[in-house]
């Protein structure tokens, strides 16, 4: 085994207990929290850093994604945060000295409709136009690209043709996690694990409207309340995903953020036979297969709002229906298990990255179900902006005010089946 690939994770980072005061306490240890942590360090020499965890290092989304990386987004600003993220992907396992499987194979998005193909073409186009990779395939390119998709016209919705962003692809999850946690802890960054935060330790504040019905403007935060005792912090940067309205809540602060249960499944091990990731759209369901050989499989989001991880029968069914549809070939394959994720999901589908009303409070959320994929470019920017006080310029369209002046970024269609 390399040397820096220990048998097991906890051999990589401390345990330390909580010191009284830091620079910067980071919510939440999950790709973002952590990812931000290590380019504060690394990029701009802030070490006094806490990164605080209710559960266990990266057990949230970070555990239960489906590991998609990609950057076709059809906005300008969406499409430069993620290839900014996935340029940082490309050099990520050596500098992180971690190898965490980070391959390339490329990611099919179907089209099966003239629509379909309208739209299809049209990002094409506007991802060349802003530098990204992208191409179009006709049905005999998807054929020969991935020849287990069904692409024969006798269906209910015929595979018409498809966008292709060779440059994307898959990583291991739980391997990304620990090996920024292990460079942050190198850096001098604390990583403690079951310290929930369940307050804030706030000063002045005029009590007025932050402009969504809450009144969380003004003041400043000093630190946090945590099970683990209060901790004094220059600067409070939350990452906790869909959980970060609750924390919010605490202050009066209400975010424009609805939280959803997203589930996913994988099936037992088979040997390889799928060669990239199919997404589709219209018949709902995205489709890879992991270094081991499972199938991972994927929809969109359960209709309600919640934080159960149970999800529902019924969306696993017809994603299910959505996978035998696309590829018959694995009408005989078996579920291994399946599970969910909370995620939080904005009315433009697009993240909130950046100040807020309450002096020494940063947002990142809202990244819905693309969280995965934006991990390093998140944390780069996030990192900066909490370092300078200022938004990064690739977060700055990404600002919460878009939601009161209107400058919205529409990405539900480039957000795909859910990513």
């Amino acid at each position: 085994m390399s040397p820096h690939l220990p048998e097991h994770p906890d051999w990589l980072w401390r345990s330390p207990e909580p010191k009284a005061s830091y620079d910067v306490v980071v919510v939440g240890a999950g790709g973002h929290g952590l990812a931000t942590a290590y380019y504060l360090a690394r990029n701009h020499g802030i070490t006094n850093v806490a990164v605080l965890e209710r559960g266990w290092l990266a057990g949230g989304n970070m555990a239960r994604n489906t590991t998609i990386i990609r950057s076709n987004y059809l906005c300008e600003e969406s499409a430069a945060i993620y290839e900014h993220a996935l340029r940082l992907w490309e050099g990520l396992p050596e500098e992180l000295e971690y190898d965490f499987l980070f391959s390339q194979r490329g990611v099919l998005n179907l089209a099966h409709t003239l629509q379909d193909v309208r739209e299809g073409t049209r990002r094409v186009n506007a991802n060349r136009l802003g530098g990204v990779d992208a191409e179009w395939l006709d049905p005999d390119q998807v054929r020969e690209f991935c020849p287990i998709v069904n692409t024969s016209p006798d269906v209910r919705y015929p595979v018409l043709g498809a966008t292709l962003q060779p440059r994307a692809g898959i990583a291991k999850h739980d391997h990304v996690a620990w090996a920024l946690a292990r460079k942050a802890d190198a850096y001098g960054v604390d990583l403690i694990q079951n310290c929930e935060v369940t307050g804030f330790v706030r000063e002045g504040g005029s009590g007025g409207s932050d402009g969504f019905g809450g009144s969380g403007g003004g003041g400043r935060v000093v630190g946090v309340e945590t099970t683990r005792g209060r901790i004094a912090a220059g600067r409070v940067a939350l990452a906790a995903a869909g959980h970060t309205s609750t924390l919010t809540d605490l202050l009066g602060l209400r975010l424009p953020l609805q939280s959803h249960p997203l589930q996913a499944l994988v099936s037992e091990l088979l040997e390889p036979v799928h060669p990239t990731v199919v997404m589709s759209n219209h018949v709902h369901v995205y489709v890879s297969q992991a270094h081991k050989g499972e199938l991972v499989m994927g929809a969109g989001i359960d209709p309600y709002n919640g934080y159960g991880q149970r999800g529902s029968f019924h969306q696993i069914e017809h994603q299910m229906a959505a996978a035998l549809e696309l590829f018959p070939v694995f009408a005989r394959a078996h579920v291994l298990r399946t599970w969910g994720g909370i995620v939080d999901v904005t009315p433009d589908a697009s993240p909130i990255i950046g100040l807020t009303p309450v002096e020494n409070l940063y947002l990142n959320c809202g990244w819905g179900t693309g969280g995965f994929k934006a991990t390093p470019a998140s944390g780069w920017v996030y990192a900066d902006t909490i370092a300078h006080g200022r938004p990064h310029p690739l977060a700055e369209p990404f600002a919460l005010e878009r939601f009161t002046t209107g400058a919205l970024i529409d990405e539900h269609g480039a957000a795909a089946v859910a990513h």
